[in-house]
């Protein structure tokens, strides 16, 4: 897989790639993330990607120009194309595994008040990580990046990625460690007594309540 990620603040970007899960896959070569300032295609002598709006407006909007220069020289032909923005398909963990199954994926990071309308005309889908205003799509690019990556072979060992959260729309089981017994507050009895048959019925019954306690909140 590999990732395409089209910003004005790259090195939020690769700050995040530089620890843990998605940086072994990095080395490893299982995925490759490219980041592009795109300031680098405005053709304003100042660099400038963002001019007022038409009709009068508090903020600042993207300009076509740089983002759609940039998007022309580096897609490809198996590249799919997300605008991160508020009014983007909500990030589910179906649609997670949809993007998982791409070859390439370019991310394009907003600022400001948004985008010029246009912009949209040159991308496969609009995404939204949340009904939360941010500001910026280094973050969303970020959690798009992090949880696509997991789907993909290799990148996570096949055994934590059995029962993950959300698998056949359920929430995880819950998880315990050492010691057996924490102030007071004792691990279940029904994980130590090596009955595997009952191990996985009490999960499958733990998954159902927390996710019924999620839905009802």
């Amino acid at each position: 897989m590999k990732f395409k990620i089209l910003t004005i603040f790259p090195e939020v970007i690769s700050n995040f790639l530089n620890f843990s899960i998605l940086k072994k896959a990095i080395d490893k070569k299982i995925i490759s993330v490219e980041i592009y300032d795109f300031r680098n295609w405005s053709e304003n002598k100042h660099r400038k990607v963002d001019d007022y709006s038409y009709g009068g407006d508090g903020g600042m909007v993207l300009m076509c120009q740089p983002i759609i220069s940039c998007l022309k020289e580096i897609t490809e032909e198996e590249d799919y194309t997300i605008l991160l923005t508020p009014q983007g398909k909500r990030l589910e963990q179906k649609k997670v595994k949809t993007l998982g199954t791409k070859s390439g994926i370019i991310l394009i990071c907003g600022h400001y008040e948004g985008f010029d309308e246009r912009i949209r005309e040159y991308v496969d889908e609009e995404v939204s990580t949340g009904d939360y205003i941010l500001t910026g799509g280094e973050l969303p690019a970020a959690i798009v990046c992090d949880s696509v990556s997991r789907t993909i072979n290799g990148v996570i060992n096949d055994q934590s990625l059995k029962n993950e959260s959300f698998d056949n729309n359920l929430l995880d089981f819950p998880v315990y460690t050492k010691p057996r017994v924490f102030e007071g507050k004792h691990v279940p009895e029904v994980l130590l007594n090596g009955n595997h048959a009952e191990i996985k019925k009490w999960r499958e019954a733990k998954r159902k309540e927390k996710s019924k306690k999620l839905l009802n909140k």
